[in-house]
């Protein structure tokens, strides 16, 4: 078992609730880790910590705060095999695609710490007997509350550009994910100052508490529900919300594609990492003339990667994901493959593909996260493209087609952060955009990052008159 604690002010210490929860294996159900609960005011002496040092850490050269961020990725790198093995303990990602999402992340901190110290202002064109600029400086106190899906490389994300750009930071991981993010800021903590890196545990209340606290920025990434209760509580503050939440992403098949090469795109959107990825495949719109070879083929695929997957995160994560594929089958859709929770041990779930379903049902409607692809038959391309911007989440989309005219079409007019063409995945390092709607707000990737976690100053110096 695996013993999680809290880092404040550069003490290891238990939480002070007198709770503890456990985590369980999603792949055999044996407890792996133990973690002792924060409590309030655990949350509010971890932000009293994080205030205190900000001055120091503020005032500390932009070259230094990047040798540190370096230091902290080589780090995270030399102990990529155990944190894959906490990953895949903890939320049953294989460890092979756990420890390159540890790459992932080790990648993001050195792009950090290269841009951080370039990220500067600018001066403007005024008049000649004074200098006018734009000064970019922290904003103080960052909350960073991230999810158990892809616990290191998103922390790494957000943790880095805090840090590098002289925030200092309270950071709380997934409750499904604690030994992780424990083992993370210990590899961070020895690089950093005390109270510059700070850790609190434990579930939603914890997460309340901080994002009620006084600090200066709440970075979430993660449920919707999580991330509309952040952004009342940053109402109430003050404090700038940044919000990566759910999203209920869209692939769009055209007319004229090699359907099984669409299936396999598909089938990658759809069920890597189970189907819990942010920007996964959630909903499918094929163009008739290529449905029936596109289904076929898709279900084909899904049986290849049945003995590829993990479990889902835990049993809760699978009830939820079974019951919107009962309700759909309730409705009329018919379950081409999987469908059914499998006996055993474990939170494992097939990788199911849905026919025949329509944008009512919630498998359509709302977020799911897990290996489910239910898809549905459109007449023509702009009926797909309609119907796949009929959504309350704006995360991502995915339109598979040979027409150029169409792709422009769909990237210019589609409500979402991202859009890819001719690839669920993939893209050049540095990318950043906006969610919409209930997807979330702000930055949370690229350079564009850094812009979010600073302020900018405008300053005007002029001389004082003559004769003083």
């Amino acid at each position: 078992m695996h013993e999680v604690i809290q880092l404040i002010a550069g003490a290891w210490r238990p939480g002070g609730s007198g709770r503890d929860l456990t985590v369980h294996s999603p792949t055999d159900d044996t407890p792996v880790t133990r973690m002792t609960v924060s409590d309030e005011a655990d949350v509010l002496a971890a932000v009293a910590a994080a205030r205190e040092a900000a001055p120091g850490w503020a005032g500390t050269a932009p070259a230094a705060r990047a040798a540190a961020l370096h230091a902290a990725a080589n780090a995270v790198e030399a102990d990529a095999d155990e944190l894959a093995g906490l990953i895949s303990a903890e939320m049953g990602k294989p460890v092979a695609d756990a420890r390159d999402s540890v790459l992932a992340g080790v990648g993001t901190l050195r792009q950090y710490a290269e841009l951080g110290p370039l990220h500067r202002g600018r001066t403007l064109a005024g008049d000649d007997a004074a200098i006018d600029l734009m000064a970019y400086g922290p904003r103080g106190v960052v909350a960073v509350i991230t999810p158990w899906n892809d616990p290191v490389a998103v922390a790494c994300g957000l943790l880095g550009a805090a840090l590098v750009t002289g925030n200092t930071v309270v950071h709380k991981p997934s409750e499904r994910t604690p030994a992780t993010g424990h083992r993370l800021v210990e590899l961070f903590a020895l690089h950093f100052p005390d109270g510059v890196l700070n850790l609190v545990n434990g579930d939603g209340t914890t997460g309340a508490a901080l994002a009620a606290a006084a600090v200066d920025v709440v970075a979430h990434v993660g449920s919707t529900a999580t991330g509309r209760a952040i952004a009342a509580a940053c109402a109430r503050t003050g404090a700038k919300a940044l919000l990566e939440n759910g999203g209920k992403d869209p692939l769009l098949v055209d007319a004229g594609v090699d359907p099984a090469w669409a299936a396999e795109q598909a089938a990658l959107g759809a069920f890597a990492n189970s189907g819990q990825i942010c920007v996964a495949v959630e909903r499918i719109y094929v163009h008739a003339s290529v449905a029936d070879a596109f289904l076929d083929a898709l279900v084909s695929e899904a049986d290849g990667w049945a003995a590829r997957i993990g479990p889902l995160v835990d049993r809760r994560m699978r009830d939820h994901v079974d019951e919107q594929v009962q309700q759909a089958i309730k409705e009329g859709a018919e379950a081409r493959r999987g469908g059914s929770v499998p006996v055993g041990a474990g939170a494992f779930y097939p990788p199911t593909v849905l026919s025949g379903c329509t944008d009512e049902m919630a498998v359509m409607r709302e977020e799911t996260f897990g290996p489910v692809a239910p898809v549905a038959v459109v007449d023509s391309f702009e009926e797909g493209l309609r119907r796949a911007a009929s959504s309350t989440f704006g995360l991502a989309a995915t339109v598979l087609t040979p027409s150029m005219s169409n792709a422009q079409q769909a990237w210019r007019t589609l409500p979402a952060g991202t859009v890819k063409i001719n690839a669920v995945f993939g893209g050049a390092p540095g990318g950043a955009a906006h969610p919409r709607g209930l997807s979330g707000s702000g930055f949370g990737y690229g350079p564009e990052l850094l812009d979010e976690l600073t302020c900018t100053k405008a300053v005007h110096l002029q001389s004082p008159p003559s004769g003083w």
